[in-house]
């Protein structure tokens, strides 16, 4: 905090602007072999509901990584932001560290 002088001899305080707090993802890449589209789904499953899908190559942004079901051996899922849902990790590439939910 840093303060000024007024003409009347007062210190007048200036306050410092709040940091502003970005919040940065990881980012994957969607890589699936077999199909053209990635489902999003509600929750980290696949017993959960389709909410969307992803194109391949399209890149994501990733929230956190969580368990959840089993897709062929790996039990790995990421959020994405915004409440869209959850991918399989199995199907994305990711660019850089992801942290745990």
């Amino acid at each position: 905090m840093f303060g000024r002088t007024l003409r009347n001899g007062l210190v007048a305080a200036t306050a410092t602007p709040a940091p502003h707090h970005v919040t940065r993802h990881a980012v994957g890449q969607v890589t699936t072999r077999h199909f053209k589209r990635l489902n999003v789904r509600s929750g980290p499953g696949t017993g959960y509901r389709v909410v969307g899908s992803r194109r391949v190559g399209r890149t994501l942004p990733i929230v956190c990584k969580t368990y959840g079901s089993n897709v062929y051996g790996n039990h790995r899922w990421y959020k994405l932001p915004h409440h869209e849902g959850y991918v399989s990790a199995h199907y994305v590439s990711n660019r850089s560290a992801v942290r745990w939910c």
